[in-house]
C-alpha cells in the first residue's frame, strides 16, 4: 500500500519500542530488569485516584470541552499563577491526551513546510519526529559535555538561519537530568524573542529536581505576563504525580494560540479522558496533598540518584556521565566498551539485553549512540542488580 509522505519515514518511538521488546521478553519467562521506561514506578496516590473513581460515580463520564473542563483549567492556571507570582488567564490552558499532545498540538499549529526548529540536544526522542510531521526540519544543536550539553545564546547563534522559527527545550532534561538555571533560561528566553524564534519549553519533569531552589519555568516565573506570546509551556500530570496511564498533559500559552490549539485537538482526539480529567482536578487543587506526594517520591529518587551514580563510578569508573539534577535518567558514554562485534550504543544495548537481561534505551534514540540511558524508576534492589550484570557483561566484576 502506498503511504502518505506525512508518515512514510515515521519510526515507532524508540523509548517505547525498547520498553515494549522488553516486556515481551518478561511475558515469555526471561529475567528482565527493565530500566528503559521513561515513568515513575509508584502507584497514583490515593487521593487522586479516589477523586477519579468519585467522578465516575456521579456521571463525570461524558464528553468535556476539548480544552477539558473548565474547572480543571482553572486549578492549573492558579497553580501556574502561585508560580508566576501574577494571575495568568485560565484561557492559555489547554489539557490535552498527554504532554505528548500538547507538543504535537503547539509544533503543528506553529511550523510548516520549509520552517526549521532548533532542538535542544540530547533531545527527548519524539521531538524530531513530532517536528518532521510537520513538514518543517529539526534542526539539534547542543552545548558543550562539560556543562550537561546546556545551551546558550552563543550555541543558538551558530545554528539559527534564516528560516528559523522555533527552539524546542526541555528542562529538567530528558535524558540528561540536566535543569537550567532562572538565568540560563532568562538569557534564552531573551534569546528567542529577539529572534523571532517561538520557545516550547517542556517542563514535564519540574517537580523531580534535587536543588536546593525549584526550577525555574521558562516565560512564566522570569517574563511579565504581557510577553508570553512567544513561549509555549508543557507540562502535566504523568510525571509528577505517578499519573502516565492517565494521559493528562497541558499546554500554557496566550489565550489566543490557545484558540488554535484547541481546534486543532477538537479535530483530532477532542478531549482527554473525563475521568483522568476528575483524578487530575485533585491533584492540581488539593495542594497541600500533591506536593506530599512529590516530597515522598522527590526523596525515593533523590537516594536512588545517588545510588546510580555510585554504582557506576564503582563498575565503570572511566565511563563519563552526566551528574543528574532532575528527572530520572543516568545518561553515560559507554564508546570506550565497544569493540569489533559493537561498534555502537545501539548494539552495545541490544548485547546487555540479550547476554545478562538489562534493558536500556540507546543514544540513538536521542541523537547520539555513543551513550545509553538508564532510568532509575526502579527499586533499589532492581538497580544494584542492573550494575551486577552490567558488570559481568564488561567483564568489571562489581564491589559489593
Amino acid at each position: 500500500m502506498r503511504l502518505s509522505a506525512n508518515v512514510r519515514d515515521l519510526k515507532p518511538s524508540a523509548t517505547i519500542a525498547v520498553s515494549t521488546l522488553a516486556k515481551r521478553l518478561a511475558a515469555e519467562g526471561r529475567d528482565i530488569i527493565n530500566l528503559s521506561a521513561g515513568e515513575p514506578d509508584f502507584d497514583t496516590p490515593s487521593f487522586v485516584s479516589d477523586a477519579a473513581i468519585a467522578g465516575i460515580r456521579a456521571g463525570r463520564t461524558r464528553y468535556t470541552p476539548p480544552a477539558g473542563v473548565p474547572e480543571l483549567r482553572k486549578a492549573i492556571a492558579a497553580r501556574l499563577s502561585e508560580r508566576a507570582g501574577h494571575d495568568l488567564p485560565w484561557e492559555g490552558v489547554v489539557v490535552s491526551s498527554g504532554a505528548k499532545q500538547a507538543l504535537f498540538n503547539s509544533i503543528f499549529c506553529l511550523f510548516g513546510p520549509g520552517d526549521h526548529v532548533l532542538v535542544a540536544a540530547p533531545f527527548w526522542t519524539s521531538y524530531p519526529d513530532l517536528v518532521t510531521i510537520a513538514r518543517a526540519i529539526p534542526l539539534p544543536v547542543s552545548g558543550p559535555e562539560a556543562d550537561g550539553f546546556k545551551i546558550s545564546p552563543a550555541v543558538l547563534d551558530t545554528a539559527r538561519t534564516d528560516a528559523t522559527r522555533g527552539l524546542i527545550l526541555n528542562t529538567p532534561c530528558n535524558p540528561t537530568g540536566a535543569v537550567y538555571s532562572l538565568s540560563e533560561l532568562r538569557a534564552i528566553a531573551e534569546w528567542a524573542r529577539a529572534n523571532g524564534v517561538v520557545l516550547i519549553s517542556d517542563e514535564i519533569y519540574r517537580n523531580i529536581y534535587y536543588g536546593n531552589d525549584r526550577p525555574a519555568a521558562a516565560g512564566i516565573l522570569d517574563l511579565a505576563a504581557d510577553r508570553v506570546g512567544d513561549i509555549v509551556l508543557i507540562d502535566g500530570a504523568s510525571k509528577s504525580y505517578a499519573m502516565t496511564g492517565w494521559r493528562i498533559g497541558f499546554s500554557y500559552c496566550e489565550p489566543d494560540l490557545a484558540a488554535k490549539f484547541t481546534s486543532l485537538q477538537s479535530q483530532i482526539t477532542s478531549n482527554a479522558a473525563t475521568p483522568s480529567q476528575m483524578a487530575a482536578l485533585a491533584a492540581f487543587s488539593d495542594a497541600g496533598a500533591a506536593d506530599a506526594s512529590v516530597h515522598e517520591m522527590g526523596r525515593a529518587f533523590r537516594r536512588r540518584r545517588d545510588l546510580v551514580t555510585t554504582r557506576l563510578g564503582e563498575v565503570l569508573p572511566d565511563v563519563s556521565f552526566v551528574e543528574p539534577e532532575g528527572a530520572f535518567y543516568l545518561y553515560f558514554r559507554v564508546d570506550g566498551l565497544f569493540d569489533d562485534g559493537v561498534t555502537d550504543a545501539t548494539a552495545w544495548c541490544s548485547r546487555l539485553l540479550k547476554e545478562q537481561g538489562v534493558a536500556l534505551v540507546p543514544g540513538a534514540a536521542f541523537g547520539d549512540d555513543r551513550w545509553v540511558r538508564m532510568s532509575y524508576a526502579a527499586s533499589d534492589d532492581s538497580l544494584e542488580e542492573a550494575f551486577r550484570r552490567i558488570g559481568a557483561l564488561v567483564g568489571a566484576g562489581t564491589s559489593a
